[in-house]
């Protein structure tokens, strides 16, 4: 045998520092690095330090001397730094300067990836080299393969004939096809650039190609955001026709980017949208906006946006915009349904958990057509301070508030409000372990008005009004506990007394906040059960009710609530539809049922205390599992024509199933009971795995307004992991 022969036991190890000291050394770097660089990395790999040393272990180790060539047999495994490389034969010729390993290679980055394929060859220099049957499964579970793979330049990888996937391979066949696969007649990675493109490209669907590119391109798994055409989506719509859009992504820099995304519809002009954002060191911006001129050459558009950013520990501002150019824009061209659009600035201060302020400047955009916009108001200024105290000498706690706000419409009432309010309260514990406490408060309000309609009949005013509202109240809880082997029992009878002067609400103080008011369980009990400012509850006033609750050990739960009011005294604050039009209020009830963790009920009501007349009706319950669940809404009230507020009948459904690991559908409902007809009614269907997402929906929509009309509406979505998604609609319409 010529040269020199070393035969080294099993789990033989050698600690090698750089080339000049053992032709091995520079072997294993080089195998280490080449398949490190062969397949596309999750992150640019940086090269190995030869400073570094190389453990490697083997069955067997030659070196022939007179031909300069190491060889190292049987379970050859070399680490060095953090990669682990695994080959049945590795081969280093030093005076080619070439290495090569065989057989069943692995290579296991510290980043995640696994290589593996049937053989290596690379050059010294690290910068060029070919990987037979390469087998790359990326850190993020992306998958490449390819018959032969080329290293060039040092930082391009080439794959001849490769397929590109991110669906993981079946656990009981690794070699059965993948859900979706791009196959590439070339695909190339560029580490420099950070992109993989594929040539001549096929997107095949469970081993059938669906899809020809000429050319495709995207950023390596270790780019977040890069410039580039992102997947156009496609629809149909009555409105419309036909539409097109194609979104372009442009990273402006590592905190800024924009999405421009062109439409292209054949019934209405183009549309041009785009979004803007960017990230702060101590806040963010996020815009949105679109425009078009339409068929009759109107333009239309909209604008949506927020921004925040914290000044201080104390401090932070925020602006939030809301605008469109018509009434039914955004519903017509899909962006929003809202009925009230709000924008605002605004700063918030924290000085510490009792003390908080704010400021605002707040416009309205009505989005109905039976408004008149003229008749919205401008909220600016608007100040709230809050402060919460501690417990003080005698027990109590004090809490205020202090407001000031500014209405002002072009047309109408306009109104300037100073309002201060302070509550003291302090608890006692009786001696049966009822809870007693009592309460005062003092509320002053000042107003400054123009052309202020009077609701009493009176002549318009303008001027200055204001009021001092005093109340003094008492309130006593007593909690009965009953303790079984499997359930906790708690009935609570509960009784407030108020005690307000039969003033604060003339006809010279306006009613900007409290309009939307009705009796509930939940605002009950308490000074201030309204929600605004400008109307008070006059006079004295008793409220009642009892609470029973039951608990058991295995998580189940039920609780039942009644109570009523009773008002000393008449007034026309309250109308009909409230619930407190009378001096004895209707009956409130809440009744909330858990019994096991799939199933639960909660109904709440308001009944009539003369006729017994159901005021309110308003159910939701959910039965079911992830499997099987059924879900379900009623409501049912009557109007208020002194706000013009209209009364309301109807029901919301749906249906979820989860039919297997992967598919799930839902059904879903909206009807109008009142007028007898169905607002929306639907169906939609979705696939979901680690690699791909579809889904389809059907939809009914009845809603008429102006040039909105109603819709039937059909959407599927295809979206590929890594990839992006695929999205076609079609919304033919279908008149009244």
């Amino acid at each position: 045998m010529r040269g020199k022969r070393i035969t080294e036991g099993r789990h033989a190890r050698r600690d090698v520092h750089g080339r000049g000291r053992h032709p091995f050394a520079a072997a294993a770097l080089a195998l280490v690095l080449a398949l490190a660089w062969s397949a596309p990395p999750v992150h640019a790999i940086e090269p190995a330090s030869r400073e570094q040393p190389i453990e490697f272990q083997a069955d067997q180790l030659t070196y022939d001397s007179r031909n300069q060539i190491t060889t190292a047999i049987g379970n050859v495994e070399a680490v060095q730094q953090g990669r682990r490389v695994l080959a049945d034969k590795m081969i280093y010729d030093e005076p080619r300067d070439l290495l090569t390993a065989e057989g069943n290679v692995v290579l296991y980055e510290p980043t995640g990836e696994v290589v593996r394929a049937t053989s290596v060859q690379l050059t010294g220099d690290l910068k060029n080299g070919v990987i037979e049957n390469m087998r790359a499964v990326l850190a993020d579970g992306a998958r490449i393969t390819a018959n032969r793979g080329e290293r060039t330049a040092g930082t391009v990888t080439t794959a001849e004939h490769g397929s590109y996937t991110a669906c993981f391979a079946c656990p009981e066949d690794p070699e059965r096809t993948p859900l979706w696969q791009v196959r590439g007649v070339r695909i190339t990675h560029d580490q420099t650039e950070k992109t993989i493109e594929f040539s001549h490209a096929w997107l095949e669907f469970a081993g059938v190609p669906v899809a020809y590119v000429p050319y495709l391109t995207q950023p390596d798994p270790s780019v977040k955001r890069k410039t580039g055409v992102l997947i156009p989506t496609f629809g149909q719509s009555s409105d419309l026709g036909f539409l097109v859009q194609l979104p372009y992504f442009v990273v402006l820099s590592d905190s800024q980017d924009m999405t421009i995304t062109p439409w292209i519809t054949t019934e209405e002009g183009p549309v041009l949208e785009a979004e803007y954002r960017q990230a702060l060191e101590h806040g963010k911006i996020d815009f949105s906006g679109s425009g078009t001129y339409d068929s009759r050459q109107r333009y239309r558009g909209h604008v949506f946006g927020e921004a925040r950013y914290d000044i201080d520990e104390h401090w932070r501002a925020g602006l939030d915009v809301e605008r469109a150019t018509g009434r039914t824009y955004l519903r017509r061209y899909n962006f929003n349904s809202d009925r009230t659009l709000t924008s605002q600035l605004f700063a918030e201060n924290f000085p510490n958990s009792r003390n908080y302020m704010t400021g605002r400047a707040i416009a309205f955009q009505n989005q109905d057509d039976d408004i008149d916009e003229k008749t919205i108001p401008y909220v600016a200024p608007w100040f709230d301070y809050y402060y919460s105290g501690e417990r003080d000498r005698l027990g109590g706690q004090t809490d205020v508030r202090l407001d000031a706000a500014a209405l002002t419409r072009e047309e109408g009432l306009d109104t300037r409000r100073l309002s201060a309010r302070a509550q003291w309260q302090r608890p006692f514990v009786g001696p049966a372990g009822d809870l007693f406490t009592v309460s005062g408060a003092v509320w002053g309000d000042g107003y400054d008005v123009d052309d202020l309609q009077r609701t009493n009949g009176g002549s318009e005013f303008s001027g200055t009004s204001g009021r001092l509202f005093p109340q003094l109240g008492a309130e006593w809880r007593l909690p009965l506990v009953r303790e079984g082997e499997t359930a906790q029992q708690v009935v609570e009878p509960t009784a407030e007394v108020i005690l307000a002067p039969n003033y604060g609400n003339p006809g010279r103080i306006p009613n900007e906040d409290s309009q939307d008011f009705e009796l509930q369980d939940t605002n009950l009990f308490g000074f201030d059960r309204l929600p605004g400012i400008d109307r008070v509850d006059e006079g004295p006033r008793v409220n009642y009710g009892i609470n029973y609750t039951v608990y058991a050990g295995t998580g189940s739960s039920a609780s039942a609530f009644v109570g009523q009011s009773y008002r000393f005294v008449d007034d026309n604050t309250f109308g009909k539809g409230t619930g407190l039009e009378n001096n004895l209020s209707d009956f409130v009830s809440a009744f909330d049922l858990v019994p096991n963790p799939w199933f639960d009920v909660l109904y709440r009501n308001r009944i009539d205390s003369t006729s017994l007349e159901f005021r309110r009706n308003e159910i939701a319950a959910r039965l079911g599992s992830e499997a099987l669940r059924v879900t379900g809404a009623y409501v049912r009230y009557e109007g208020q024509p002194q706000n013009d507020l209209v009364g309301r009948e109807e029901a919301e459904y749906s249906l979820d199933t989860q039919w297997t690991r992967f598919w799930r559908t839902r059904a879903f409902g909206i009807t109008d009971i009142r007028s007898e007809s169905q607002r929306e009614i639907g169906l939609r269907a979705i696939y979901e795995d680690e690699c791909l997402l579809f889904s389809a929906e059907f939809a009914r929509e009845n809603f008429k307004d102006k040039d909105v009309e109603p819709t039937n509406i059909i959407f599927f979505r295809i979206g590929f992991k890594t990839l992006g998604d695929i999205g076609a609609g079609i919304n033919p319409g279908g008149g009244g």
